[in-house]
Order: structure tokens, then sequence, then C-alpha cells
């Protein structure tokens, strides 16, 4: 399986999870060889979720996630619990660490196979346990038995080669933005207004990950600023393909010959990471928008906000302005969870998730989907109602 680039939004994620003092945060700290996770025998030790991106030598980079144990009981038990069940929707490939296999183990099973997350049962053979049940036969993608603490290369070897097979293709592979629409020899327009939410010296993810995709697939990418777009038509003859940043796809269409497609940087991530079905459906949610309903904005990244922040300033004026009604707006970003009263929103507009992964989009989408709540995505919802 080939190698994937660097930077954490590619990376698959490992999820550990288990009882507390089962050695989950030993095992973080050797399959790392650092000493990321705090380890005591004290009950709740861990306090939040840990994550330490690793290499996996010849593979890929990953992002294991440390979590809080599944029978807590401490004064915190409840929001460690939440933020372990919010980590198993952030994981493609999990393990599960257990000295005695029983009825906790059962249920985090239960809740992974749910999530549709493989995993992997690793036994830990504290010295002087005594005889202990391991997991039931034909439980998870893989099983594994050793003393976490006097752990050797072998037995790292042995869990990485499980990590390995047991991770699910589409998690390692990076999501392709131009499958089925640009090949070897086409040439690709890609039009990257520079605005005040551009990291500075630097192109914003979706631009770098479509410029670098063009250039992997053998195509010739040519980046313009909108201003620059004629002459880019003029010098390029028939390109395949035109792709623009949503606030400026109405500028851009006008300008391009009917003939050549046209479409969005959000558009492209929608189609590679999310769920255009959905995505579509959710759109016609718009036209029923009343007064005083509640739209839920997602973004999956944390920056600064700017008087023309697209998600927390633009989309919202967009939407009243297209709508005539008077909505309630809330912003969640990054990893953050879904607020609790989720059924009470009328619409979620999802980014196109450049920074997270495709399984974190897609079980964020669904689990609105299933909750009765709209959702569709920035690219398409500024093309309709710009």
């Amino acid at each position: 399986m080939a190698k994937i680039a660097a930077g954490r939004e590619k990376k698959p994620h490992i999820g550990i999870f288990g009882r507390c003092n089962a050695g989950k945060s030993t095992l973080l700290n050797f399959i790392t060889g650092t000493d990321t996770a705090i380890v005591s025998p004290r009950q709740g030790t861990t306090t939040d979720l840990v994550r330490k991106s690793y290499e996996i030598t010849g593979f890929s980079p990953v992002v294991f996630i440390d979590t809080g144990g599944i029978d807590d009981s401490s004064a915190l038990a409840a929001e460690r619990i939440r933020r372990t069940r919010e980590a198993v929707l952030q994981s493609d490939l999990a393990i599960i660490v257990y000295t005695e296999w029983g009825a906790p183990e059962d249920v985090m099973a239960a809740q992974l196979r749910e999530a549709g997350v493989p995993f992997i049962a690793l036994q830990n053979l504290h010295t002087g346990t005594g005889p202990c049940r391991a997991a039931p036969p034909g439980t998870g993608a893989g099983t594994a038995a050793f003393d976490i603490s006097s752990a050797t290369p072998a037995h790292h070897e042995e869990l990485t080669g499980l990590i390995k097979s047991a991770l699910p293709a589409n998690a390692v592979r990076p999501a392709e933005m131009f499958a089925g629409l640009v090949d070897a020899g086409d040439t690709v327009i890609l039009v990257c207004p520079i605005d005040s939410e551009a990291p500075a010296g630097r192109m914003i993810l979706p631009q770098m990950q479509a410029v670098r995709e063009a250039l992997d697939r053998g195509a010739t990418a040519v980046v313009v600023q909108p201003g620059q777009l004629s002459g880019a038509l003029r010098m390029c003859h028939s390109p395949r393909l035109v792709v623009a940043d949503s606030q400026v796809y109405r500028e851009v269409r006008g300008s391009v010959p009917p003939q050549i497609e046209v479409t969005t940087f959000s558009i492209l991530l929608a189609a590679a990471k999310g769920d255009m079905k959905l995505y579509t459906e959710g759109l016609g949610a718009v036209g029923r928008l009343r007064d005083g309903d509640r739209v839920l904005i997602a973004e999956s990244c944390a920056h600064r906000v700017s008087c023309d922040d697209i998600g927390r300033v633009k989309i919202p004026a967009w939407l009243r302005e297209f709508t005539g009604r008077e909505l309630r707006f809330t912003h969640i970003s990054g990893l953050s969870p879904l607020p609790d009263d989720l059924a009470g929103y009328s619409l979620m507009v999802q980014c196109g998730g450049c920074m997270v992964t495709r399984t974190q989009l897609r079980n964020r989408i669904r689990r609105a989907a299933t909750a009765g709540v709209p959702v569709t995505n920035y690219g398409m919802l500024i093309r309709k109602i710009r």
C-alpha cells in the first residue's frame, strides 16, 4: 500500500480503548517510543483525549488517540466517557486493551461494531495477574497478548503488523479530488483568490491538495487569481476543468466557455470525503427555512475569525438574504462534538473537511442525518444562494 503524505488531516486515526489502568497509556508510549501519555496506577489519570502522531516505517503516518477508562468512576467520569465515545467516531481502527475480557469490553466492542470501526484485541499480561479470560474467538480484526510494561521490539513488530493489516484501505489512501475528472495530459485551471482567510505566505489546504493531486495525475495545474483567469483561458485553449473558490464561483462560471466544466474546491472535497447524495438532499431544506429556525455551521478546523470569515460571517448573511428569514446560527469547529440538542436544528452546513479524515467527516454528517437534520456542504450551498 502506498505511503501517504504527512499532514494530520490525511493520517489514519487509531483509538486506544480499555478500562482504567488496563495499560492504554503505557501502550501508547511503547508504540511511539516517547513519554507522551502520563502513566500512573491512579484511576482517571488520562483526563482528556491524548493524540500522538507516529510514522509506521514503510507504511503510513498515523495518529494514536489515548482515551479515558471505559469504566471510569471518578468525579469527571461522565465527561471522560463521553469523550471516549466521541473518539470512537474519530477512529479508523481501534485497539481494545484489557487484562480480562468482560462486560465493559463487550460494550466497547459493540460500540465499535455499530460505528463500523474494526478493532484489535490486545491482552495485557501483567506479571502476577494470574489466569485471565481472553477475548472471545472471532472478536475483532486481530488479537495479541503480551506484558505491555516489558514489551520487546518483537512485540512492537507484531502489533504494527496487525495495525497495517487491519486499517481499512480507504483510511490510508488519500481522498481523490479529481477521480474520474482529470487524466494525464489534461490541464486544470485553479482559481485561488488570496484573501484575509489565507495563511500568510501560503495557500489554503484544499488549493495545495488540488495542485499536488493534479501533478500526481500527470496533469498541468495552472494557478491564477480571478483577475488572471481570462489570460489563463487564452493561454490554455481547452482546459479539462476549472476549479474555483466557492466565493467567486458565479464570477468564474460567467467567464468560462459553457463547454468547459467549472466546479469548486469545496464540492470536490464533498465528493471525495463526504456524501453527495446526503448533501444534495439537504440542500432542499434551504427553501423550507422559517423565521427562528436554527442552522448549525460545522467547520472542521479552528482558525482566527475575521470580518470576511466564510462560515461565521458570510454564509449566515447570505442565507438570511436568500431566504428572507431571521435565522439563528450555531458554530462548531475542529472535532468538537455535535450539540446535544441536535434534533432541534433545521439545517446543518458542513465545510469541505480538508482538516479531518474521511471517517471523521462522514461520521459527523451521518450522525446529523440520523437525528433528522438535513445536511449540506459549504460549496453546494454557496452555489445555490449566490
